[in-house]
Protein backbone atom coordinates (compact mmCIF):
# COMPACT_ATOMS: atom_id res chain seq x y z
CA UNK A 1 0.00 0.00 0.00
CA UNK A 2 1.28 3.48 -0.86
CA UNK A 3 1.36 6.29 1.69
CA UNK A 4 -1.52 8.78 1.70
CA UNK A 5 -0.12 10.87 4.59
CA UNK A 6 3.50 11.42 5.64
CA UNK A 7 4.47 13.02 8.95
CA UNK A 8 8.02 14.28 9.24
CA UNK A 9 9.79 15.35 12.46
CA UNK A 10 6.63 16.59 14.20
CA UNK A 11 7.15 18.62 17.41
CA UNK A 12 4.77 20.43 19.77
CA UNK A 13 5.49 21.98 23.18
CA UNK A 14 3.34 23.42 25.94
CA UNK A 15 4.98 25.79 28.43
CA UNK A 16 8.41 24.52 27.50
CA UNK A 17 7.49 20.83 27.82
CA UNK A 18 7.44 18.72 24.66
CA UNK A 19 4.12 16.94 24.17
CA UNK A 20 5.26 15.59 20.80
CA UNK A 21 8.98 15.06 20.29
CA UNK A 22 10.31 14.59 16.74
CA UNK A 23 7.71 12.03 15.56
CA UNK A 24 7.85 10.70 12.00
CA UNK A 25 5.58 8.09 10.42
CA UNK A 26 3.41 7.44 7.38
CA UNK A 27 -0.23 6.48 6.97
CA UNK A 28 -0.86 3.91 4.25
CA UNK A 29 -3.83 4.24 1.93
CA UNK A 30 -6.71 1.99 3.00
CA UNK A 31 -5.31 0.96 6.39
CA UNK A 32 -6.63 1.22 9.94
CA UNK A 33 -3.77 2.80 11.86
CA UNK A 34 -4.32 2.64 15.62
CA UNK A 35 -2.61 4.97 18.08
CA UNK A 36 -1.91 3.61 21.56
CA UNK A 37 -0.51 5.46 24.53
CA UNK A 38 -1.19 6.14 28.21
CA UNK A 39 -2.89 9.39 29.19
CA UNK A 40 -0.56 12.31 28.54
CA UNK A 41 1.58 10.32 26.09
CA UNK A 42 1.09 12.80 23.23
CA UNK A 43 -1.30 10.86 21.02
CA UNK A 44 -4.17 13.38 21.30
CA UNK A 45 -1.81 16.25 20.45
CA UNK A 46 -0.57 14.31 17.41
CA UNK A 47 -4.15 13.57 16.31
CA UNK A 48 -5.21 17.20 16.77
CA UNK A 49 -2.30 18.36 14.61
CA UNK A 50 -3.30 15.82 11.92
CA UNK A 51 -6.90 17.07 12.14
CA UNK A 52 -5.61 20.66 11.60
CA UNK A 53 -7.14 21.68 14.94
CA UNK A 54 -3.67 22.43 16.30
CA UNK A 55 -0.54 23.84 14.69
CA UNK A 56 2.78 22.09 15.18
CA UNK A 57 5.91 23.96 16.28
CA UNK A 58 8.12 22.04 13.88
CA UNK A 59 7.82 19.39 11.20
CA UNK A 60 5.59 18.96 8.20
CA UNK A 61 2.63 16.89 7.01
CA UNK A 62 2.22 15.74 3.43
CA UNK A 63 -1.09 14.56 1.95
CA UNK A 64 -0.78 12.60 -1.30
CA UNK A 65 2.73 14.00 -1.68
CA UNK A 66 1.74 17.66 -1.23
CA UNK A 67 2.52 19.76 1.84
CA UNK A 68 -0.72 20.29 3.76
CA UNK A 69 0.10 23.91 4.63
CA UNK A 70 0.34 24.69 0.90
CA UNK A 71 -3.24 23.54 0.24
CA UNK A 72 -5.00 23.09 3.56
CA UNK A 73 -8.46 23.48 1.94
CA UNK A 74 -7.92 20.41 -0.21
CA UNK A 75 -6.77 18.37 2.79
CA UNK A 76 -9.76 19.39 4.92
CA UNK A 77 -12.18 18.43 2.11
CA UNK A 78 -10.77 14.89 2.09
CA UNK A 79 -10.83 14.60 5.89
CA UNK A 80 -13.57 13.31 8.20
CA UNK A 81 -13.23 13.82 11.96
CA UNK A 82 -15.04 11.88 14.69
CA UNK A 83 -14.10 13.70 17.90
CA UNK A 84 -14.10 12.14 21.36
CA UNK A 85 -16.57 14.77 22.55
CA UNK A 86 -19.87 14.52 20.67
CA UNK A 87 -20.16 17.12 17.90
CA UNK A 88 -23.90 16.98 17.27
CA UNK A 89 -26.87 19.25 17.94
CA UNK A 90 -29.27 17.51 20.32
CA UNK A 91 -32.38 19.57 19.52
CA UNK A 92 -32.50 19.19 15.74
CA UNK A 93 -33.22 15.90 13.98
CA UNK A 94 -30.55 13.33 13.12
CA UNK A 95 -31.17 14.09 9.44
CA UNK A 96 -30.70 17.84 9.96
CA UNK A 97 -27.47 17.17 11.85
CA UNK A 98 -25.96 15.18 9.00
CA UNK A 99 -27.19 17.65 6.37
CA UNK A 100 -25.61 20.54 8.27
CA UNK A 101 -22.16 18.96 8.50
CA UNK A 102 -22.24 17.68 4.91
CA UNK A 103 -23.22 21.14 3.65
CA UNK A 104 -20.01 22.56 5.18
CA UNK A 105 -18.17 20.59 2.47
CA UNK A 106 -20.15 22.21 -0.34
CA UNK A 107 -22.72 19.44 -0.80
CA UNK A 108 -26.20 20.72 -1.68
CA UNK A 109 -29.56 19.81 -3.28
CA UNK A 110 -30.27 16.23 -4.35
CA UNK A 111 -26.69 15.16 -3.63
CA UNK A 112 -27.06 16.36 -0.02
CA UNK A 113 -30.23 14.28 0.46
CA UNK A 114 -28.58 11.17 -1.00
CA UNK A 115 -25.39 11.58 1.06
CA UNK A 116 -27.39 12.12 4.25
CA UNK A 117 -29.58 9.05 3.72
CA UNK A 118 -26.55 6.93 2.84
CA UNK A 119 -24.64 8.01 5.97
CA UNK A 120 -27.61 7.42 8.27
CA UNK A 121 -28.29 4.03 6.70
CA UNK A 122 -24.63 3.09 7.10
CA UNK A 123 -24.70 3.70 10.87
CA UNK A 124 -28.13 2.06 11.28
CA UNK A 125 -30.09 5.23 12.04
CA UNK A 126 -32.12 5.79 8.85
CA UNK A 127 -35.35 4.83 10.62
CA UNK A 128 -34.53 7.45 13.31
CA UNK A 129 -33.66 10.28 10.93
CA UNK A 130 -36.61 12.49 12.00
CA UNK A 131 -35.88 11.97 15.71
CA UNK A 132 -33.83 14.38 17.81
CA UNK A 133 -30.56 13.10 19.35
CA UNK A 134 -31.72 14.26 22.78
CA UNK A 135 -33.92 11.12 22.75
CA UNK A 136 -31.04 8.82 21.67
CA UNK A 137 -28.98 6.43 23.78
CA UNK A 138 -25.24 7.08 24.15
CA UNK A 139 -24.45 4.48 21.49
CA UNK A 140 -26.89 6.02 18.99
CA UNK A 141 -25.36 9.47 19.54
CA UNK A 142 -21.91 8.02 18.85
CA UNK A 143 -23.19 6.47 15.62
CA UNK A 144 -24.75 9.79 14.56
CA UNK A 145 -21.39 11.45 15.31
CA UNK A 146 -19.84 9.07 12.77
CA UNK A 147 -22.58 9.71 10.19
CA UNK A 148 -21.88 13.46 10.40
CA UNK A 149 -18.17 12.80 9.76
CA UNK A 150 -18.56 10.50 6.73
CA UNK A 151 -21.48 11.99 4.74
CA UNK A 152 -19.09 13.89 2.42
CA UNK A 153 -17.26 10.61 1.63
CA UNK A 154 -13.81 11.54 3.01
CA UNK A 155 -10.66 9.66 1.99
CA UNK A 156 -9.19 9.86 5.51
CA UNK A 157 -11.23 9.51 8.72
CA UNK A 158 -9.76 10.40 12.11
CA UNK A 159 -11.56 8.74 15.02
CA UNK A 160 -10.60 9.84 18.52
CA UNK A 161 -11.93 7.27 21.01
CA UNK A 162 -15.33 6.91 19.28
CA UNK A 163 -16.57 4.14 21.61
CA UNK A 164 -16.05 5.82 24.99
CA UNK A 165 -18.81 5.08 27.50
CA UNK A 166 -21.13 3.00 25.33
CA UNK A 167 -22.68 -0.46 25.63
CA UNK A 168 -21.01 -3.55 24.06
CA UNK A 169 -23.66 -3.88 21.33
CA UNK A 170 -23.10 -0.30 20.14
CA UNK A 171 -19.33 -0.80 20.33
CA UNK A 172 -19.56 -3.90 18.11
CA UNK A 173 -21.74 -1.98 15.63
CA UNK A 174 -19.18 0.83 15.44
CA UNK A 175 -16.23 -1.56 15.03
CA UNK A 176 -18.08 -3.38 12.23
CA UNK A 177 -18.77 0.01 10.61
CA UNK A 178 -15.08 0.91 10.74
CA UNK A 179 -14.13 -2.34 9.00
CA UNK A 180 -16.74 -1.64 6.30
CA UNK A 181 -15.38 1.90 5.80
CA UNK A 182 -11.93 0.40 5.27
CA UNK A 183 -13.33 -2.13 2.78
CA UNK A 184 -14.90 0.74 0.84
CA UNK A 185 -11.47 2.37 0.45
CA UNK A 186 -11.30 4.80 3.37
CA UNK A 187 -8.16 5.25 5.46
CA UNK A 188 -8.80 5.24 9.23
CA UNK A 189 -6.65 6.80 11.95
CA UNK A 190 -7.96 5.53 15.27
CA UNK A 191 -7.23 6.16 18.96
CA UNK A 192 -8.65 4.11 21.81
CA UNK A 193 -8.15 3.05 25.43
CA UNK A 194 -9.49 -0.43 24.67
CA UNK A 195 -6.77 -2.91 23.71
CA UNK A 196 -9.35 -5.45 22.48
CA UNK A 197 -10.48 -2.93 19.83
CA UNK A 198 -6.93 -2.64 18.52
CA UNK A 199 -6.66 -6.44 18.42
CA UNK A 200 -9.85 -6.57 16.33
CA UNK A 201 -9.52 -3.78 13.78
CA UNK A 202 -5.93 -2.57 13.42
CA UNK A 203 -3.81 -3.19 10.37
CA UNK A 204 -0.92 -1.30 11.97
CA UNK A 205 -0.21 0.17 15.41
CA UNK A 206 1.84 3.11 16.67
CA UNK A 207 2.72 3.23 20.37
CA UNK A 208 3.49 6.68 21.79
CA UNK A 209 4.84 7.45 25.25
CA UNK A 210 6.26 10.66 26.75
CA UNK A 211 5.78 12.40 23.41
CA UNK A 212 7.88 9.92 21.48
CA UNK A 213 7.01 7.08 19.12
CA UNK A 214 8.47 3.97 20.77
CA UNK A 215 7.13 1.25 18.46
CA UNK A 216 5.31 0.78 15.16
CA UNK A 217 4.15 -2.33 13.35
CA UNK A 218 1.40 -4.87 12.90
CA UNK A 219 0.04 -6.85 15.87
CA UNK A 220 2.21 -9.77 14.83
CA UNK A 221 5.34 -7.64 14.47
CA UNK A 222 4.89 -6.05 17.90
CA UNK A 223 4.21 -9.38 19.58
CA UNK A 224 7.34 -10.78 17.94
CA UNK A 225 9.35 -8.30 20.02
CA UNK A 226 8.71 -10.61 22.97
CA UNK A 227 9.70 -13.80 21.15
CA UNK A 228 13.03 -13.93 22.97
CA UNK A 229 11.32 -13.52 26.34
CA UNK A 230 8.92 -15.41 28.56
CA UNK A 231 6.89 -13.98 31.41
CA UNK A 232 5.90 -15.68 34.66
CA UNK A 233 3.00 -14.33 36.69
CA UNK A 234 3.35 -15.41 40.33
CA UNK A 235 0.44 -14.92 42.75
CA UNK A 236 1.69 -14.72 46.36
CA UNK A 237 0.30 -14.17 49.86
CA UNK A 238 2.80 -11.39 50.57
CA UNK A 239 6.39 -10.58 49.77
CA UNK A 240 7.45 -9.70 53.31
CA UNK A 241 10.90 -8.17 53.22
CA UNK A 242 11.86 -9.59 49.81
CA UNK A 243 13.51 -6.91 47.68
CA UNK A 244 12.77 -7.20 43.95
CA UNK A 245 16.48 -6.61 43.20
CA UNK A 246 17.15 -10.11 44.52
CA UNK A 247 15.34 -11.59 41.49
CA UNK A 248 18.07 -10.21 39.23
CA UNK A 249 20.60 -12.53 40.89
CA UNK A 250 18.81 -15.36 39.04
CA UNK A 251 20.24 -15.95 35.57
CA UNK A 252 18.07 -14.72 32.69
CA UNK A 253 15.84 -12.31 34.65
CA UNK A 254 15.37 -9.06 32.68
CA UNK A 255 12.48 -7.28 34.38
CA UNK A 256 10.41 -7.58 37.57
CA UNK A 257 7.09 -5.89 38.37
CA UNK A 258 5.92 -6.25 41.98
CA UNK A 259 2.57 -5.53 43.64
CA UNK A 260 1.17 -6.56 47.02
CA UNK A 261 0.02 -10.02 45.89
CA UNK A 262 1.62 -10.45 42.48
CA UNK A 263 5.07 -10.69 40.91
CA UNK A 264 5.54 -10.53 37.13
CA UNK A 265 8.98 -11.75 36.05
CA UNK A 266 10.26 -11.29 32.50
CA UNK A 267 13.09 -13.66 31.68
CA UNK A 268 15.02 -14.83 28.63
CA UNK A 269 13.61 -17.80 26.74
CA UNK A 270 16.03 -20.71 26.68
CA UNK A 271 17.15 -20.05 30.25
CA UNK A 272 15.45 -22.60 32.52
CA UNK A 273 15.25 -20.72 35.79
CA UNK A 274 11.73 -21.30 37.14
CA UNK A 275 13.02 -23.69 39.82
CA UNK A 276 15.52 -21.06 41.01
CA UNK A 277 12.80 -18.38 41.16
CA UNK A 278 10.56 -20.68 43.23
CA UNK A 279 13.48 -21.52 45.54
CA UNK A 280 14.19 -17.80 46.04
CA UNK A 281 10.59 -17.16 47.06
CA UNK A 282 10.42 -20.18 49.35
CA UNK A 283 13.71 -19.26 51.08
CA UNK A 284 12.14 -15.90 51.88
CA UNK A 285 9.03 -17.63 53.31
CA UNK A 286 6.78 -16.27 50.57
CA UNK A 287 3.68 -18.42 50.08
CA UNK A 288 3.03 -19.07 46.37
CA UNK A 289 -0.65 -19.44 45.41
CA UNK A 290 -0.28 -19.83 41.65
CA UNK A 291 2.22 -19.53 38.80
CA UNK A 292 1.21 -18.98 35.19
CA UNK A 293 3.17 -18.34 32.00
CA UNK A 294 1.85 -15.21 30.28
CA UNK A 295 1.15 -15.53 26.54
CA UNK A 296 2.39 -12.56 24.53
CA UNK A 297 -0.46 -10.12 23.89
CA UNK A 298 -0.65 -6.48 22.86
CA UNK A 299 -1.25 -5.62 26.52
CA UNK A 300 1.96 -7.46 27.44
CA UNK A 301 3.89 -5.72 24.66
CA UNK A 302 2.54 -2.33 25.74
CA UNK A 303 3.43 -2.93 29.38
CA UNK A 304 6.93 -4.04 28.46
CA UNK A 305 7.54 -1.03 26.23
CA UNK A 306 6.05 1.67 28.45
CA UNK A 307 6.23 0.15 31.94
CA UNK A 308 2.56 1.01 32.53
CA UNK A 309 -0.87 -0.12 31.42
CA UNK A 310 -2.84 1.62 28.66
CA UNK A 311 -5.20 3.29 31.11
CA UNK A 312 -2.45 4.61 33.45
Amino acid sequence: MKSIIEIKNLEKSYKGKKAVNNISFNVKEGEILCFLGPNGAGKSTTINILATALKQDKGEILFQGEKVNKNIKNFKKKLGIVPQDLAIYENISAEENVKFFASLYGIHGEELIKCTDKALEFVGLKDKKKDKPITFSGGMKRRLNIACAIAHNPKVIIMDEPTVGIDPQSRNHILDSIKKLQESGATIIYTTHYMEEVEEISTRIIIIDHGEMIAMGTKEELKAKLEDEKIYNVEVENLGDLNKDEFFKVEGVKKVEVSESNVEITTLKGVENLDKLITLLMNKNVKINNITSVVASLETVFLNLTGRTLRD
